[in-house]
């Protein structure tokens, strides 16, 4: 029954295995955001919540302790065994689903039925502060004492049901009773983490149930695993190290997991940066095609948030409106910067260079290849009559629906060599009288309203 505050946003958070290029850039920018808290020094506005959630739980702990019966008196071996096992467990995170669980709830079970409940709060701190003086080889950082304390609000919860029901023996019989403490920890957990989550990083509790309820999932499954070593720890306490091995077999696939995720992060910020590589390529290339294809990007991160794409397609939306130009570099510059209307051969030449940027992404490979799909879409017409494929209405992928609309409306606001730029009334009336025929019209009507609000940004 082991879910803590490190399972929040304060700690890495993970997809299910995909593939590296794959990991969805929400949870990739939490893990990094995680990653940053976690390593920094604490600041004022993160130490006043741990204080305060700290402070309580220690006043809280210390009550339970003078206050509850001393049902169970073991042996005094019993109390430094379980709290260092504890802390052995408490340094295994393992990320599975968007959440980061931790082989703590294969002692703790143990711990509820060993050790008095009124002390268990207490010894759940203490190993959790025991584990983070370990790892940093006895200089831990005295601030984040009280951030331990408030991690360990969890133990609260079971330790209060459990006490109201008898303090019963881990028989199958008082399933129901067991059941109760684990929905009592996870609503102690719960409620403490999104409490101090949210004052320390803005994280809402709707977010962060979306992330934690993978790793309540784990705890579930553990406390299966962990309920027969509390019976067996029943009657010979030093089989709470029974739990051991698995946490060690936990450990070495969390090692492996943490690598998995550290390269997916890295191969993310190099396709972000060979996307502004090849943006570079093409602003050197050409002045016109570079600035614009930055300006397009803003239309259409813009469209794209108003529209409600997720993160993923937000990513790929991002990175088709920086590169769809990018097959012009082929192009000979006599033909783009050409005064006047194309002849049928220069149009054949210039309509291929959306076909051409795909070939040049699909070489880069991984995420640029897929984006380079999209890419190719970027001057198909809603009714059909764009080019290369003649794709229409659905069948074109909506980023490429969103970024067509974009480069066009940042064309037509944009001085070219053959032509003044139009006034933003008249881009409007353009955009408005496309839609249905050149343009996706939900997506016209969004862009519409970007551009009025704020047409000083365009």
């Amino acid at each position: 029954m082991c879910a803590d505050n490190a399972k929040s946003v304060s700690a890495a958070l993970d997809t299910p295995a995909r593939p590296a290029a794959d990991l969805d850039p929400e949870i990739n920018q939490l893990i990094e955001q995680a990653r940053s808290l976690i390593e920094r020094r604490l600041r004022l506005r993160d130490r006043l919540p741990a204080l305060v959630s700290g402070g309580a739980f220690l006043i809280c702990a210390i009550t339970l302790a003078l206050t509850f019966p001393a049902v169970r008196a073991p042996s005094l071996w019993a109390y430094p065994l379980c709290i260092g096992a504890y802390a052995v467990a408490s340094r295994v995170e393992f990320q599975i689903g968007p959440g980061l669980a931790l082989a703590t709830q294969l002692v703790l079970v143990p711990m509820l039925f060993l050790l008095p409940l009124r002390v268990v709060p207490l010894c759940v701190a203490a190993g959790l502060l025991l584990g983070d003086v370990a790892t940093a080889r006895g200089r831990m950082r005295v601030e984040r004492v009280p951030l331990r304390l408030a991690n360990a609000w969890y133990a609260v919860g079971p330790v209060l049901v459990l006490a109201a029901a008898g303090a019963p023996p881990p028989v199958f019989r008082y399933a129901p009773v067991f059941a109760a403490a684990l929905g009592a920890q996870f609503v102690f957990d719960y409620v403490s983490t999104a409490t101090l989550e949210w004052l320390r990083v803005g994280l809402s509790p709707r977010t962060l149930a979306r992330f934690i309820a993978w790793a309540y999932f784990v705890d579930i499954a553990l406390s299966t695993i962990a309920l027969p070593v509390a019976h067996t720890a029943w009657h010979a306490p030093a089989a709470v190290l029974l739990s051991l091995p698995l946490v060690g077999l936990l450990a070495f696939f969390a090692r492996e997991r943490k690598a998995r995720i550290d390269h997916a992060l890295e191969l993310s910020h190099a396709y972000r940066g060979t996307a502004l590589l090849l943006g570079d390529v093409v602003e050197a290339d050409d002045s016109y095609t570079g600035s614009h294809s930055r300006d397009v990007v803003e239309l259409v991160l813009a469209v794209a948030d108003r529209l409600g794409l997720d993160a993923r397609e937000r990513r790929d939306a991002e990175f088709a409106a920086l590169l769809h130009d990018v097959g012009k570099v082929r192009v000979s510059g006599e033909i783009i910067n050409k005064r006047g209307p194309l002849d049928s051969v220069e149009r054949a030449i210039i309509n291929r260079h959306t076909v051409i940027g795909q070939e040049m992404l699909e070489q880069v490979g991984g995420l640029l290849g897929e984006v380079g799909a999209v890419v190719r879409s970027c001057h198909e017409h809603w009714d059909g009559s764009g080019y290369p494929d003649g794709l229409a209405g659905e069948a074109i992928p909506r980023v490429a629906r969103i970024v067509s609309a974009c480069d066009a409306f940042s064309a037509m606001t944009t001085d070219r060599s053959y032509r003044k730029a139009l006034s933003l009334a008249e881009a409007l009336a353009e955009l408005r009288a496309g839609a249905g025929t050149q343009f996706d019209p939900q997506v016209v009507d969004e862009l519409c309203a970007v551009a009025t609000s704020a047409p000083r940004a365009l």
